[in-house]
């Protein structure tokens, strides 16, 4: 980790909305997206019970907490594009990630549960995702907590950052543990 990250909330740094980005940009995107499911496995490989309920820093979500958000919020995702892409600017449902990471499941339901779904998932939107044209990634929807619309190439930034970011909660906490 680099040494001079000292909020441990963005330990890959802040996210940077790119509005227009390239045919290269978007590729890498996807890639990191594809990437994802494998990079949250072997980031929690090894550990055990008391590990996983370990915050990733002080006040933050345990790494159970951040392995189901992960899921649940890539799910939203999926749904995000599948909206934008079959409905003129749809206006999306958000929801309370904090709310969710409470909620009994996060703590009754093993790992490899949304392991496994964030990897079956990372197929289908992956294989959505690599089917777009161009045009395709210009259709958005309406983020009505944000108070804006979101074009689907600019949240495909998003959560290509988003997987990255919270695998990094993860590794940086065994980094900083010696786990």
């Amino acid at each position: 980790m680099d040494s001079t990250v000292t909020d441990l909330r963005y330990p890959i740094g802040k996210l940077t909305l790119t509005t227009m980005p390239t045919r290269e940009q978007v590729a890498e995107w996807i890639d990191d997206i594809a990437a994802t499911p494998s990079a949250m496995r072997a980031a929690i490989d090894g550990l055990d019970a008391k590990q996983i309920a370990t915050p990733y820093r002080p006040g933050g979500w345990t790494v159970r907490q951040v392995v189901h958000h992960i899921a649940d919020s890539h799910l939203n995702a999926y749904t995000r594009f599948k909206l934008a892409l079959t409905e003129d600017t749809p206006t999306i449902k958000p929801y309370d990630e904090a709310a969710w990471a409470e909620l009994e499941d996060t703590n009754i339901v093993p790992l490899s549960v949304s392991l496994d779904l964030l990897e079956a998932l990372h197929i289908r939107w992956v294989a959505l995702l690599r089917s777009l044209s161009p045009d395709d990634l210009e259709r958005d929807f309406r983020h009505p907590e944000k108070g804006r619309i979101m074009r689907l190439d600019t949240t495909l930034g998003l959560y290509a950052w988003h997987g990255k970011h919270h695998v990094a909660h993860v590794t940086s906490l065994r980094e900083r543990e010696g786990w």
